[in-house]
């Protein structure tokens, strides 16, 4: 029996959505994986460098998963701006040696000058090109799995209406460019568009709890009325499909 609008909706409100693992929604939501396995390729990195910092990493639970993989370099930083995520990737990182560091959301990075040989991030917002160049050695590495234009856009327009260009900074000549504009090679560049499905709309709410992007300012009592259509299209046609979007980058600094 299906449940009810309301129940969905007072159960995904009360979820938790600090960290950025989203078991809550398993047997939910499905969203396929990008096929060049980005944990494993970061894993093989990491094991041939001195220093790495990972940036906006988060709960740090990608950054843990590495140890499936291979070992952390003898010096590796993460840094995270949310208070609930430092404190968990805090948790989670300082008994395997990484230190965490509290930054706000906005550079300088807190490092010295070529004080790593490689730096990596995991869907943020922001590529912060001069400050990635500045810490990173000679030869050094930029190795990261970016958020892809147009993310979501199916998700995003349904509560906001049509958002033609949207996420257009993301598209990989403007990663290109903006690597460029540093005296940074792109050495690898690529961009999947991968199927997602919410089976019901519990699992939206708890999505845009999360991934505050998607639908800025997203508040369940602002968007009931949608919310609402949203759950009766799943009950009488199925799962809401989007497509999210995902940029790999791997860059030099000469």
């Amino acid at each position: 029996m299906s449940r009810s609008f309301d129940d969905l909706v007072v159960e995904a409100t009360a979820a938790p959505v600090d960290g950025w693992e989203f078991s809550w929604l398993d047997g939910r939501a499905t969203e396929q994986r990008p096929s060049w396995g980005y944990q494993r390729q970061l894993a093989r990195r990491l094991s041939g460098v001195s220093a790495a910092v990972d940036l906006h990493t988060g709960g740090g639970e990608v950054l843990a998963g590495i140890e499936q993989f291979g070992t952390f370099p003898p010096t590796m930083a993460a840094t995270e701006s949310w208070p609930p995520n430092a404190k968990r990737a805090t948790e989670l990182l300082h008994p395997r040696g990484v230190v965490v560091v509290a930054v706000p959301d906005r550079p300088p990075l807190p490092f010295g000058d070529e004080a790593f040989d490689l730096v990596s991030s995991r869907h943020s917002l922001e590529t912060w090109w001069s400050e990635i160049a500045r810490v990173l050695r000679p030869g050094g590495h930029y190795f990261a799995q970016q958020i892809g234009p147009a993310t979501m856009l199916e998700l995003s327009e349904f509560f906001l209406g049509p958002m033609p260009g949207k996420g257009a900074e993301y598209e990989p000549e403007a990663v290109r460019a903006g690597a460029t504009a540093v005296g940074m090679e792109i050495l690898d560049l690529r961009l999947e568009r991968l199927r997602a499905e919410f089976f019901d709309v519990g699992a939206v709410i708890y999505f845009l709890r999360k991934v505050i992007w998607t639908v800025p300012d997203f508040a369940v009592d602002d968007h009931r009325d949608r919310l609402r259509e949203m759950h009766e299209l799943i009950e009488s046609q199925g799962p809401f499909v989007a497509h999210a979007t995902r940029v790999l980058v791997e860059a030099r600094k000469s």
